[in-house]
């Protein structure tokens, strides 16, 4: 017998991506939208797409995301974000995993991320992430940025199985936006309550942007993407440097104090 699958998201006006990442899993049993009160439509579209839609304060990525899960009518839980869509390929897996007498307990989603102007050449390393599972074996984790599901049963994810297909992410939609958005993700990370003071942070100011880069441009293979591949390496490394650059003003600024 099928398994029942809520499919899980969380919102801010979102209206512009909402209805692709919505339409493209038809076959879930529920849809949850949790809303932080968007004022663009957002609510509207999920509703005449079938989504029961609940608006609450946002308390931050991870402890949004839990409460969105929790509200879940079924164990088996799909979660997106408002700017991702799952491609055929992967739709047809996610049903073949709940039609299994003893589905894992999680499975990893393949994400391809757009780049500006176009889609990932396929020899792109991909990133993979937790996003089907059984809500009764994983916890949002704690990050104040990227809370990502974590398995609470002793295993690794590594272990879970990596299903074919693609989520695609709309994340990366211009420049402009990624601008705003690595700006307001590092002031989170710097800003966070009880933080540590980081270590060497003006040797990692240095020493990661460059790393970042290396990384990006070529154990990800974004050397592939052309220049879109280049301002995503370069976007990646500028990332790096602002975290660290902005722990070092939060360090001088608390001993100035």
């Amino acid at each position: 017998m099928r398994r029942a699958l809520s499919l899980v998201i969380t919102t801010k006006n979102n209206v512009a991506t909402l209805g692709d990442c919505i339409q493209s899993v038809t076959f879930a049993d529920e849809i949850l939208v949790l809303d932080s009160f968007s004022d663009d439509g957002t609510i509207g579209l999920a509703q005449s797409l079938g989504a029961r839609c609940l608006q609450e304060p946002f308390r931050g990525y991870g402890p949004q995301k839990q409460r969105a899960i929790d509200l879940a009518s079924h164990d088996r839980v799909l979660l997106l974000d408002a700017d991702e869509a799952v491609d055929q390929k992967l739709a047809e897996a996610i049903r073949e995993v709940l039609k299994q007498t003893s589905p894992p307990n999680a499975c990893r989603l393949q994400r391809e991320e757009w780049l500006y102007w176009c889609w990932p050449h396929p020899g792109t390393r991909l990133t993979d992430h937790l996003r089907l599972f059984d809500r009764r074996c994983v916890q949002m984790g704690e990050h104040p940025v990227h809370a990502a599901p974590e398995l609470t049963t002793g295993e690794s994810s590594r272990m879970c199985p990596l299903l074919p297909g693609r989520l695609r992410h709309y994340g990366h939609a211009d420049l402009g936006g990624q601008v705003e958005r690595i700006n307001h993700y590092t002031t989170a990370s710097v800003e966070r309550p009880n933080q540590p003071a980081p270590r060497l942070p003006r040797t990692r100011m240095m020493l990661a942007p460059p790393a970042a880069f290396v990384r990006e441009y070529l154990f990800r293979r974004q050397f592939l993407n052309g220049w879109a591949g280049f301002i995503a390496a370069r976007m990646a490394a500028w990332h790096a440097f602002l975290r660290h650059a902005k722990q070092l003003e939060h360090l001088k600024r608390d001993t100035r104090h």
